[in-house]
């Protein structure tokens, strides 16, 4: 058995996950774990020295698991956080010097491929183009692609982190706040909107945390143990009213993470933001995304980066 490594280091949350590449050619996880850094607590531009240290400290306690493991390939993947911060390269030089791990720092449009590579694993996609959307927390990825591949991608820098510094300043949130961030994404997506417009997109496929924690909060349908179908309906009657709760009580919803209970409501908002200009008939959560997307390149051996 071969095992292969991807470390995620998300402007939120890290990632290190493990898999093994059977005798018969199956893969099967080995072990995953999640640490909410919250890199981008003081915003993007710089990271602050507090969230810096918590950067280092869990890249150190991967290496502690990885050493041990005799992992044939390791890659460990920066993103938007880390693409932003002026003090991104040292972070990652003071990684190399403590661990030897050396990440790589791709663009949002690699990201994006990436993103494809994992939900294609994951979700059967169709002749018709689906639209994937992946929610970070220092950028948003879409992507437009069907079963023959990706037609076209985007990333944008306003992820969770992002707008809930610029836009989510009170507990609750106020309703003009909301318009503003609204208005703020009319600004930034209207271009893309065109262009997706055109391809008369009727699914949305979500990747990565937001989506679910969505699923989590709604009736789904399982459809295998990578994908998932969520009720639109459900979805719809959610969002509004948890957009105006206070954090204290999103905290304690069983069904709601206490690490997501600030940022959610700027998620959930860009969620409703694109149920509302586009009339999607079916919403799919993906379990795979970037993290498995890395993983299936290594196995395949079509890194493209």
């Amino acid at each position: 058995m071969e095992r292969y490594a991807v470390i995620d280091l998300g402007t939120n949350t890290f990632h290190l996950k493990i898999i093994e590449l059977l005798a018969d050619g199956s893969l099967m996880e080995y072990y995953r774990d999640r640490q909410f850094v919250r890199l981008g607590e003081q915003g993007i531009d710089t990271l602050g020295s507090a969230a810096y240290q918590r950067g280092i400290d869990t890249i150190l306690h991967f290496h502690q698991i990885l050493v041990p493991l005799q992992v044939k390939q390791l890659r460990a993947m920066g993103t938007a956080a880390l693409r932003t911060a002026t003090n991104g390269a040292t972070f990652i030089e003071e990684i190399f010097q403590k661990t030897g791990i050396a990440v790589e720092l791709i663009t949002g449009d690699e990201e994006a491929r990436l993103i494809y590579e994992g939900v294609r694993h994951a979700v059967p996609l169709q002749e018709a183009p689906d639209l994937i959307m992946d929610i970070g927390g220092g950028s948003v990825e879409f992507i437009l692609a069907n079963q023959t591949g990706i037609i076209k991608i985007w990333s944008f820098p306003v992820g969770m982190s992002v707008l809930y510094r610029k836009f989510h300043r009170h507990d609750p949130l106020l309703a003009e706040e909301a318009v503003a961030l609204r208005q703020f994404l009319d600004g930034v997506f209207m271009p893309m909107l065109a262009s997706i417009k055109a391809y008369n997109i009727h699914r949305l496929v979500g990747a990565s945390g937001t989506f679910e924690v969505l699923a989590n909060m709604l009736p789904t349908t399982l459809l295998d143990q990578k994908h998932y179908q969520v009720n639109i309906q459900a979805l719809l009657q959610l969002i509004p009213p948890l957009l105006y709760t206070t954090k204290e009580q999103r905290m304690i919803m069983s069904t709601l993470p206490s690490e997501r209970a600030d940022m959610i409501v700027v998620a959930f908002l860009l969620i409703e933001y694109m149920l509302t200009n586009i009339p999607f008939d079916q919403v799919m959560v993906s379990e795979y995304a970037l993290r498995e997307g890395v993983l299936w390149s290594m196995v395949e051996g079509r890194v493209e980066l």
